[in-house]
């Protein structure tokens, strides 16, 4: 009776211990490390935030997203079932924002597959798109209706050094045509601008002598269909022993009309 006593006290010490043992096993934390995914959102042009931290300024970008990918505890008979706890705990969480819409959320989850014992690789997927959904009240669109000349989806689409080439301002062809009474004047050109908190004002660039013709696109950083409007194209004309001419050109008009063109008479010096 003694002996049974011993054994069943020995056995339950034993189990308490696996449990124990069992209890203590602990998450694995990995490396920090980065998932290069592509992120696009309808309409584009939206800020990307990945827990709190801004990580993209204007959709479609391809980033590299930080990540510590973690291990759940578990044994190895319910390895498919770790697996998916630990994609479940490794999970990046992505805040889409832009303006006169509703700021939305895409959770991605990564397939990891051990390799090794200690070794695990996590694998994204390469492309995440978020679809807006339009705020209540919202005026985001009505610029379309006031003015059906803008190209859909270009109203505030900004020339921008990211994605050059990319905005519908910058593959619309301008013809830019000066002539002057004498020829051979000097002709200068320089961005004026109302809202300079969006496009800048720029020095004075030089373009060559009239009679000049020439065919370029507007590459004005910070552009959009929108602002064109309160942004002018100052041409200034220059020849020695004569008065210096100048005129300005409404950008949006120029676009509309896809040509800038004036002649200089111009006046000598006294």
């Amino acid at each position: 009776m003694r002996t049974s006593y011993r054994f069943l006290l020995t056995t339950l010490t034993v189990m308490a211990l696996c449990a124990g043992k069992a209890h203590a096993q602990k998450a694995i934390i990995l490396p920090e490390d980065y998932a290069r995914i592509t992120i696009q959102s309808l309409p584009e042009d939206a800020k990307v935030y990945c827990n709190g931290r801004l990580i993209c300024t204007t959709t479609p970008a391809t980033v590299d997203i930080p990540f510590r990918g973690v291990i759940a505890p578990g044994s190895k008979k319910d390895k498919d079932l770790r697996m998916r706890r630990s994609a479940e705990a490794s999970r990046i969480e992505l805040t889409f924002v832009k303006d006169g819409h509703v700021r939305g959320t895409e959770i991605i989850k990564p397939v990891i597959t051990q390799i090794k014992k200690k070794e695990y690789q996590f694998e994204w997927p390469k492309t995440v798109i978020h679809e807006f959904a339009k705020a209540k009240g919202s005026t985001y669109g009505n610029e379309y209706k006031k003015d059906p000349t803008i190209v859909k989806g270009e109203a505030k689409t900004r020339v921008s050094r990211d994605k050059p080439g990319q905005s519908a301002l910058e593959r619309t062809i301008i013809r830019w045509y000066f002539d002057s009474a004498p020829k051979g004047a000097r002709v200068f050109w320089r961005v004026v601008s109302s809202v300079p908190a969006e496009v800048k004002n720029t020095n004075e660039l030089y373009l060559g002598t009239t009679p000049y013709e020439d065919t370029r696109s507007f590459n004005i950083l910070g552009l959009t269909y929108e602002n064109s409007r309160d942004v002018q194209i100052e041409v200034k004309l220059r020849r020695q022993g004569y008065m210096e001419q100048t005129k300005r050109f409404n950008v949006r008009q120029a676009i509309d009309q896809q040509e800038i063109s004036s002649f200089f008479d111009l006046v000598k010096e006294e």
